[in-house]
């Protein structure tokens, strides 16, 4: 999952991303508005977390400016205006959540996987459990299993496999693998993604080798996750 953090306290927009890292997210920062919806524009984000006290574009412009644009990327208003009538231009201007800062870091983080669960899918909206064949993960409590064992994974590892488990028997290039589990500041020439296959099929694949592998790489297209047809 992709976020962008529009934060002009550089120090708050630090700590927010260190944080949501440690989640197992890939986060960009933007300090202004205008950098806003200059990086919204150009890459694809799962959620913005948006402060309105911004200089020169605030918060409330940038998500008028995204919605007129047609981007619908989900929007949490993360800002120090706690007046009603804020909140409620926030919400009418498209945004999903609005939190008053100071705030709480794990009600953050809740708040962030309920939109995300209501961005997917209706089945999976019914069912957070995310499963391919016998593999399972849980982005409440943030486990993996494959059958009855539990697979202990690296924020990046679990990042990566959440996004594989949301798109089930999907072809995903590398660029797409770099866009949502990685953020803006890698080398798009890097061997990263491969290196992190790497981890994840010993994990889910070769610690079971008795059991049909998941993790398939169709050369010159990119990775799929499922079984085999």
């Amino acid at each position: 999952m992709r976020l962008l953090v529009v934060e002009d306290e550089i120090k708050l927009a630090d700590s927010l991303k260190r944080a949501l890292t440690a989640e197992s997210y890939a986060v960009d920062v933007a300090n202004t508005g205008e950098d806003a919806v200059e990086q919204a524009s150009v890459n694809t984000y799962d959620l913005l977390i948006l402060d309105i006290g911004l200089p020169g574009l605030d918060g409330f412009g940038v998500a008028e400016q995204l919605r007129k644009d047609g981007i619908l990327t989900p929007i949490i208003f993360l800002t120090a205006r706690d007046a009603q009538a804020d909140i409620i231009r926030g919400l009418d201007l498209g945004g999903d959540d609005y939190m008053v800062k100071p705030f709480d870091f794990e009600i953050l983080l809740a708040r962030v996987r309920a939109i995300w669960r209501r961005a997917a899918s209706s089945s999976d909206a019914k069912n957070p459990i995310l499963q391919v064949a016998d593999v399972r993960l849980d982005p409440a409590q943030q486990t993996v299993f494959r059958g009855e064992t539990s697979i202990a994974v690296s924020a990046k590892e679990y990042a990566l496999i959440e996004f594989f488990l949301r798109h089930p028997n999907q072809v995903l290039s590398k660029s797409q693998l770099i866009e949502h589990v990685w953020d803006g500041d890698i080398d798009p020439f890097s061997n990263v993604v491969d290196v992190y296959i790497g981890y994840l099929r010993q994990k889910i694949d070769r610690a079971f080798a008795k059991l049909p592998p998941l993790l398939h790489t169709l050369r010159g297209r990119g990775y799929k996750f499922g079984r085999e047809e």
